[in-house]
């Protein structure tokens, strides 16, 4: 679900996963910048911290 919404609606799925920080400003800029640098720096910031959950789990 984060990812789909780190791809429609950038600046949301940063949010729901880092909460307010740094992470969210620099996506909110590049989202201003364009539609699509926004929507790659969400899924790649959403997937690096998925992959860091899990490598924490196991």
């Amino acid at each position: 679900m984060k990812l789909l919404l780190g791809i429609l609606l950038p600046p949301v799925g940063i949010f729901l996963t880092y909460g307010v920080g740094p992470t969210l400003f620099i996506n909110i800029g590049l989202t201003l910048l364009g539609w699509i640098p926004g929507s790659i720096h969400a899924v790649w910031a959403i997937s690096k911290r998925n992959e860091m959950n899990r490598e924490g789990t196991l």
